[in-house]
């Protein structure tokens, strides 16, 4: 049985291409990029480009790309390093209640540590309200930081109004872009975006590496302490291969864009009009035009999101309910919830979000066992048959 892939919000298969380019930095140009001798230097002139390829597919500086383990570690240095760098002035944050729990739990934490956070609702696409962004800010307002595109149902926040609230203020502005880089063109000036985070594995890059572009002139403490490396800004020795390899995977993204983006926004379109068309009682999550091209997330009324995971993948179809951050809770989905689903409709939520290898041969095959799946599960749902029995169907 063939595994049919459709989980790629929350990682994706690395690029061959990708993977050509990293070989040689993990087999043959192995040195230290710290270290004088040749096959160091060459490494540091490696990881000097790949920095120059990301800053300028994003517009911005080279000086201004700080590379990271990835998406997590990037929120938490941009948060929590630039609340600390400017406690003189404030220590107050605004952020969404859509956000990725590396953004939430640092939110969380620093409240623990004395600072005041805003949590701002979504209407019920998922989309922020501007107005209530500007009736949270306060003098003591020093960072702003709402997610680029949600993880879960892929909603496009409205980051340049965002960020021209934000600048107007002279507040700074901090966007989690880890769904947003490689499926959506950037430009940072043109965002006025102050700070961005981004992690390789979502754009078909290897995993364990990511980069935070912080704009010339805003200050923030590092976490990591040790050695000096970038800038001396974020302590231990390079993953030169990994660097490599984000930088190749975001040049391959954005060289044909508008052409991966058009074949993925078909073939989600086309999924989405064969569920409804065929599963009745269901309920489209998210905006479907301001939202990630291969996203979608359908809550299927009367079964456990759970168990329709469980059942596709012993058909050999990889989807998710959610985050893969939190798949280990058992809680509904905080975006469902912030976006006003109740319990048990949030609890049967199916997220597919499809990439670049995925054909419509495997849409078929995927809307074709959802229909015998998700029949059975409302048979065995004690929610269904009261339903049946109150004349409903």
């Amino acid at each position: 049985m063939n595994t049919i892939y459709l989980d790629n919000n929350a990682t994706t298969k690395t690029d061959e291409e990708v993977v050509k380019a990293m070989i040689p930095y993990l087999l043959e140009n192995y040195g230290n990029p710290s270290s004088i001798y040749k096959i160091g230097r060459e490494n540091r002139k490696a990881i000097e480009e790949a920095r120059e390829t990301v800053a300028q597919i994003l517009n911005c500086e080279p000086n201004e790309i700080y590379f990271t383990s990835g998406g997590s570690e990037s929120d938490n240095t941009a948060i929590r390093g630039i609340a600390y760098s400017y406690i003189k002035k404030g220590n107050h944050i605004i952020t969404s209640k859509i956000e990725h729990p590396a953004v939430l739990e640092t939110c969380k934490q620093l409240e623990k540590e004395g600072f005041e956070v805003t949590y701002i609702g979504v209407d019920e696409n998922g989309i922020v309200d501007l107005e209530e962004i500007k009736k949270a800010i306060k003098p003591t307002t020093t960072l702003i930081t709402i997610m680029y595109a949600n993880n879960e149902i892929g909603t496009l926040q409205p980051i340049k109004e965002i960020g021209e609230i934000a600048k107007e203020h002279k507040i700074i502005f901090h966007t989690d872009a880890v769904q947003a880089v490689g499926n959506i063109k950037i430009d940072i000036k043109e965002l006025n975006i102050d700070s961005l985070s981004l992690s390789g594995h979502k754009f078909y890059g290897p995993k364990g590496i990511g980069a935070l572009y912080v704009k010339k002139g805003v200050q923030f403490n590092k976490l990591i302490n040790g050695g000096h490396q970038e800038r001396n800004k974020r302590a231990g020795t390079e993953d030169v291969a990994g660097i490599v390899g984000l930088a190749k995977a975001m040049e391959l993204a954005y060289s044909n864009l508008e052409e991966h983006n058009k074949k993925i926004k078909e073939l989600r379109d086309y999924y989405v009009s064969q569920v409804k068309e065929k599963i009745p009682y269901i309920k489209i999550n998210g905006d479907m035009e301001k939202r990630l091209p291969g996203n979608s997330n359908i809550s299927f009324r009367f079964i456990e999101g759970e168990s329709l995971l469980l059942n596709l993948d012993l058909k050999g179809i990889c989807a998710s309910s959610g985050s893969a951050c939190t798949s280990g809770s058992l809680d509904p989905s905080h975006v469902l919830l912030a976006i006003g689903l109740p319990h048990e409709i949030a609890h049967g939520s199916l997220r597919i979000s499809i990439g670049k290898y995925n054909t419509k041969e495997e849409i078929d095959y995927v809307v074709e066992n959802l229909v015998e799946i998700v029949g059975r599960l409302r048979e065995m749902s004690p929610l269904w048959e009261k339903f049946v029995e109150e004349g409903n169907q």
